[in-house]
Parts: structure tokens; C-alpha cells; sequence
């Protein structure tokens, strides 16, 4: 098959990842893939250099970016509209808010149009925006339906979601976990010393971690705010927080505030390669964000045997079993967050039980081979229709 994918930018992020992961796996099957993207602009970090030495095929669309811009749209409009009509390729497969309307807009208008498969690693619209913008991304969610073949969705509860804003029919729609090599996360949970020494941290110190940027409905706040309240029962706890982004200071300011800023450790931006080593170093992962598809750093941590709380947002639930593979927190609850958080801590045998009972899991339904036979089976079944 001749395959185009298409994403907004290539920093350093879940859904990126996952659709670099399909496109190397598929071009090890023998398929002919190409990825257009724009600048991989941002404090996130670049995909873009990693991409080109395992050798995949990159086209770059300038004007293409995430920002809302009509000039720079209609100009990625019509780069991916030449590409199409040039190129022909069997299959278009959409990645992201920007790239997924105008790619699925675009393939709208040629005239023998490829068949269209569009991922949603996470919904475009969310609770938290203004309700005139919410309105506008629902809407052009609605507008790009039609020329969608099939909808992945890389949780059960997107899909519901979608369906519920009135976005295309359930059959239209499959859940495909994403990918992710669990082995290397489950080799690295073998090693927690080792990465726990590269970091600085004592052995006998408590590593809570979270991996995340830091962004807006990230849930640092809360995260820090729960810190201050466990390190008055656990001194020997540190707070590592594995990511970068615009509110550093604004999280290292808070943390000076609630008198907990030096048993911080703000590693920074890391390449993939590190977040493995990076996680084992945890004692428990605490994943607070308010808007997620499905977090894949709760996903890797469990592939590493540690420990999770987290907050139950989207699709979150369908790796974290309340009691089962982690705890779960209503979302914003400060005082249920802390309460999960001392949980975990005081019974650590208890966590590691249900932490191995979510590895299982993870290893069984997160593996690159399982999500790309998925997607190809995707492909093959559009084709036929």
C-alpha cells in the first residue's frame, strides 16, 4: 500500500510518538510511507532528526502549524491537496486537531480521493475551553466526518465522547491502544537503582514522579499542593517531575511557597530513549492532568511495575482499575489525591501487587507488532469497501 500520514508538528509527545511508531512498522512490512508534518516548533523538543536516520520518508509543509492561522491554513491546504492529487497514495491517515481537519478537508476535494482513516489520540474540544470554541471544533470535527472512512481512537471513552458531540456513527469508529515498547519499560524496572543513582536520589528515599509537560491542565497544582501535604508524613519523599514548558516558574515559585521546592527535582525536557530509566527511578507515578486520550506515561509506568495514582479523566480508567492496577481520583480532588497518594505509600506491597496486575496488561495490549497489525487490518478493511 501506498500510505500518507499527516501530523500538525513532531515534538517530543505521545500521539507524535505513536504515529512514528506506525509509520516504522509499517515501512517494515513493506509499505510505501510517507509523513508530512510543519515545524516541530515549541519548547517540546524535535522528533523530526530521529525520524529522518531511521528513514522514513518526511515532507515538510512550512506554513503548517498549530496555532490558528487562515493565511498559513489555506497555504497547508493547498500543500496537502498538491500532494495528493500528485502523489495518489491508497490511504491518508490523519494525526491531530490541525492536521486532521485540513488533511481529511483536503482530501475532500480530489477527485479520486484515497481512503481516509484519522486517529484521535485526544478530542480538540474538552470541558475546559470557552464555549465559542468549543462550538467551532466540534463543528469542524462535523465538517471533515464525511470524508472520513474510519475513526481510531486510541480509547473507548474518545469514542464516546465523539459520538455523544454528534461526530459520524459508531461503526465508523476502533479502538486501538497505543503502542509503546513495553519491554524496554519492563527491562528498566530491573535496574531501579541504577536510575535512581544517575538522578541523584538516596536508596532510601520515596520517588513520586510524574511525566508530563509543564502546561496548562497538566495538573502540576495539584500534584505540588498534595507534595506538601506527604512530605509532613513522609520526609524522606521527593517529588521528581520529568518535563518542560511554560510554566516552570510559575510551578518552582509555587513550590517555594508551600515550602517544598528542595525535594523538587525538575529534570527537564528528556529524548524517549531516557523516560524507561527515567520512570524506573519512581516509586509511584502520579498522573494529574485534567484532559488526556489515554496517558501513556501511566501506561509505561505500569509497563515498569511502578505504581500509580491518577486522576479519572477520559480514557484513563480503561489501564487504571480502581484497586485493581492503581487508584483513581476524581479529577480536582485535592484531598482524594493525597488520600490515594498515602495509600500507596503506606501499603507498598499492596501498590506493587496491583502495579504487577496493570503490567500484565499493559504488556498484552500496549506492544508496537499488536497496534500496527491493528492498523494495517484497519487499512486492508477500507480498501476492500
Amino acid at each position: 500500500m501506498k500510505i500518507c500520514h499527516i501530523i500538525t508538528r513532531l515534538i517530543i509527545g505521545g500521539a507524535q510518538e505513536n504515529t512514528l511508531f506506525t509509520c516504522y512498522g509499517l515501512n517494515e512490512r513493506g509499505h510505501r510511507i510517507t509523513l508530512l508534518t510543519g515545524p516541530p516548533l515549541g519548547p517540546e523538543g524535535s522528533l523530526l532528526e530521529e525520524a529522518r536516520k531511521r528513514g522514513l520518508e518526511i515532507r515538510i509543509i512550512p506554513a503548517l502549524r498549530r496555532r490558528v492561522d487562515p493565511f498559513r491554513d489555506f497555504v497547508s491546504f493547498c500543500a496537502i491537496y498538491h500532494y495528493l492529487c500528485l502523489e495518489k497514495p491508497d490511504i491518508l491517515h490523519t494525526h491531530s486537531a490541525k492536521a486532521g481537519i485540513l488533511g481529511r478537508l483536503a482530501a475532500g476535494f480530489v477527485r479520486r480521493r484515497p481512503r481516509v482513516v484519522h486517529t484521535i489520540h485526544g478530542l480538540p474540544f474538552h470541558p475546559y475551553q470557552n464555549r465559542i470554541l468549543n462550538f467551532i471544533y466540534i463543528a469542524a470535527e462535523k465538517l471533515a466526518a464525511p470524508f472520513t472512512d474510519r475513526y481510531i481512537s486510541v480509547a473507548d471513552n474518545l469514542i464516546a465522547k465523539s459520538l455523544a458531540a454528534g461526530i459520524s456513527k459508531k461503526d465508523s469508529y476502533r479502538t486501538i491502544y497505543s503502542g509503546f515498547a513495553v519491554e524496554e519499560f519492563a527491562s528498566a524496572g530491573r535496574r531501579k537503582l541504577e536510575a535512581r543513582h544517575r538522578y541523584g536520589f538516596r536508596d532510601d528515599e520515596i520517588i513520586i514522579g510524574k511525566v508530563a509537560r509543564l502546561f496548562h491542565l497538566k495538573g502540576h497544582e495539584f500534584l505540588l499542593s498534595a507534595f506538601a501535604a506527604v512530605k509532613q508524613e513522609f520526609p524522606r519523599s521527593r517529588l521528581f517531575l520529568v518535563g518542560d514548558g511554560i510554566l516552570k516558574p510559575e510551578l518552582e515559585e509555587l513550590a517555594e511557597k508551600l515550602g517544598v521546592r528542595e525535594a523538587i527535582t525538575f529534570a527537564g525536557l528528556l529524548p524517549p530513549r531516557e523516560i524507561p530509566e527515567a520512570i524506573s527511578a519512581m516509586d509511584l507515578l502520579v498522573h494529574v492532568s485534567l484532559r488526556e486520550g489515554l496517558p501513556k506515561a501511566v501506561a509505561q509506568a505500569l509497563a515498569g511495575g511502578v505504581p500509580v495514582v491518577a486522576f479519572d479523566v477520559d480514557g484513563t480508567r480503561e489501564v487504571v482499575v480502581d484497586g485493581v492496577t492503581g487508584f483513581l481520583v476524581p479529577p480536582r480532588d485535592s484531598e482524594k489525591l493525597i488520600a490515594a497518594i498515602f495509600s500507596a505509600l503506606r501499603s507498598p506491597e499492596k501498590s506493587q501487587a496491583m502495579a504487577r496486575t496493570g503490567q500484565q496488561f499493559v504488556l498484552n495490549n500496549f506492544a508496537i507488532n499488536l497496534m500496527v497489525s491493528r492498523i494495517e487490518a484497519v487499512y486492508e478493511k477500507v480498501l476492500a469497501k
